[in-house]
């Protein structure tokens, strides 16, 4: 029997057991051009003890941040940045992976220095607010990419992803759920496109495919990874055939030999023993668990061969030293999440890791 705590292979890279951080926007990119600070090296650097840590959502193009103070990827300025991450993470023997996240048509013209507007597969606005300097924001209409739009966003990926080899990360992560940019390709009611990007199954699954394709190509199918969340219906999303959707973009990716594919649980969590059974490779899962956090129990999923490695989310916000924490027993602190996005240390550098008396 596998335990959660034994090693394993992703890629190249062996992880010293199967407790991942899961990416998560904490809002703090305060340095210049949207770059990472020195308190968020301390950040990561306190939570080396993960086998894993994949990063916040970080933007591959100026257009695909949709947050306030959200850090990029495609500037020289952040690059630099996150070389000091990255360094403080491997100090503590850690491993880090960049998320590249694009949020699509989840975004504001207020929150972009140029007043952009924001970009999805088609002009369909989402039904929600979004954050902006200006306090709570209607989401807009978003401008419908052209053909030519989406084949530079798929460069912006590629670029990114080797912009995150030089700033040091052992391989990215492709956000491809919580009803942003990929998934809205994925998506019946965000996708309503009639040319080769929309339509079916088969054209709605491509856009995801040739960026994880172009990524993989740029910095190697071994250090790229991509995170996926069948029927979630987070940021007004509807995935009205998710079933056959996602069992094409299994089968199309599986060839690539990624590093992992990470399953978020959300809308469908019985589809995820058919991702399982369907993937080739190193299967990572954040698992549903309504009215609780994922903990000391969820480690049984290893055990049980639903999963290789567990992705762990607030857990890590409060207990820095949680892998530790789960093999010992000791106590789990919550997270204040009311500190959870921008702001300064506070909720951020400040959990201790565990004493034991």
């Amino acid at each position: 029997m596998t335990t959660a705590f034994e090693p394993i292979k992703i890629g190249r890279l062996e992880l010293k057991h199967r407790i991942a951080m899961a990416p998560m926007t904490r809002s703090r990119a305060y340095g210049p051009d949207q770059s990472p600070t020195a308190t968020t090296a301390e950040y990561y650097a306190q939570r080396a003890g993960a086998a894993l840590i994949v990063t916040e959502g970080t933007q591959p193009s100026v257009i695909g941040q949709g947050y306030p103070n959200t850090p990029g990827l495609h500037h020289k300025t952040q690059v630099e940045a996150w070389r000091k991450v990255t360094d403080a993470v491997h100090d503590q023997g850690g491993v880090i992976f960049a998320q590249l996240m694009h949020t699509g048509r989840i975004g504001h013209p207020a929150n972009y220095r140029d007043g952009l507007t924001p970009v999805g597969p088609s002009a369909v606005r989402a039904d929600g607010q979004i954050f902006t300097p200006k306090g709570l924001e209607d989401l807009v209409v978003p401008h419908e990419m052209t053909d030519g739009e989406i084949r530079q966003t798929i460069e912006d990926f590629a670029a990114a992803a080797r912009n995150a080899i030089e700033a040091g990360f052992d391989g990215v992560e492709l956000h491809g759920a919580n009803g942003y940019l990929l998934q809205q390709f994925l998506a019946t009611n965000a996708n309503q496109r009639t040319d080769q990007w929309g339509g079916g199954p088969a054209n709605r699954i491509r856009f995801t495919v040739e960026v994880v394709t172009a990524v993989a190509e740029a910095i190697g199918a071994s250090r790229t990874g991509l995170r996926i969340s069948p029927a979630n219906l987070l940021n007004d999303i509807v995935e009205d055939d998710y079933a056959e959707t996602y069992a094409l973009l299994v089968d199309a990716l599986n060839p690539l030999g990624l590093a992992y594919l990470h399953v978020m649980e959300a809308g469908a969590p019985e589809f995820t023993a058919v991702l399982r059974a369907a993937w080739t490779g190193v299967f990572m899962l954040n698992p549903n668990t309504p009215g609780s956090r994922t903990g000391a129990d969820h480690l049984r999923l290893v055990e049980e061969g639903a999963a290789d490695i567990l992705s762990f989310g607030q857990l890590f916000i409060a207990n820095p030293d949680l892998p530790h924490r789960l093999a010992t027993g000791a106590p789990l602190t919550e997270a204040d999440m009311s500190k959870a996005y921008g702001g300064d240390a506070a909720g951020y550098t400040d959990y201790p890791t565990h004493q034991p008396a």
